[in-house]
């Protein structure tokens, strides 16, 4: 069946329900429909619109806040950027003991080959180990190149074989 017919045969249904009421019940029901579309108007589109009005006057005010932080944070990077990487002193055997033995590490053997540093250290707490070369990492550009790690029967103590190579400005860039 077609849809022109169908909708003719609605149409021709809702008019005869229509015209088989009074005058008083046709004024009743365009009231009924009048008041249920400025309802159905009211919920669909004014008060979404309303709440979200209210909604952005409230929460505005830290949005601004928000995007003024972004903007100091985003101008102290680019001075960040624009300012040369600071230099770091070269790694040697006396500045890598010096570090070691503040930590309280006595390295059973440290040599410096070039630009890599190898340690043996024997009976090292391992969490101090492991900051020691956070802290290298950090202050001196030093990375672990290699290393051996062994654990020892006592918890938390180890020996340790490591290779360490400072890194270079354009390495540390990257």
């Amino acid at each position: 069946m077609n849809v022109a017919a169908t909708l003719g045969q609605a149409r021709a249904r809702a008019l005869a329900y229509w015209m088989a009421r009074t005058e008083q019940e046709r004024r009743t029901l365009s009231i009924g429909a009048g008041v249920l579309l400025l309802a159905l108007a009211y919920l669909v589109l004014i008060a979404p619109a309303w709440e979200g009005r209210a909604e952005l006057r409230r929460t505005l005010p830290q949005l601004r806040q928000q995007a003024a932080q972004l903007r100091a944070l985003a101008d102290e990077a680019r001075s960040l950027a624009a300012q040369p990487a600071p230099q770091v002193a070269p790694m040697t055997r006396e500045a890598l003991l010096a570090s070691l033995t503040a930590r309280g590490i006595n390295p059973a053997s440290l040599t410096l080959t070039g630009e890599y540093a190898k340690a043996q250290l024997n009976n090292v707490s391992f969490a101090n180990l492991m900051a020691w070369l956070d802290a290298q990492r950090r202050e001196s550009r030093v990375q672990l190149q290699d290393g051996a790690i062994t654990a020892l029967p006592v918890a938390g103590q180890v020996d340790a074989t490591l290779t360490l190579r400072q890194a270079t400005a354009g390495a540390a860039a990257q």
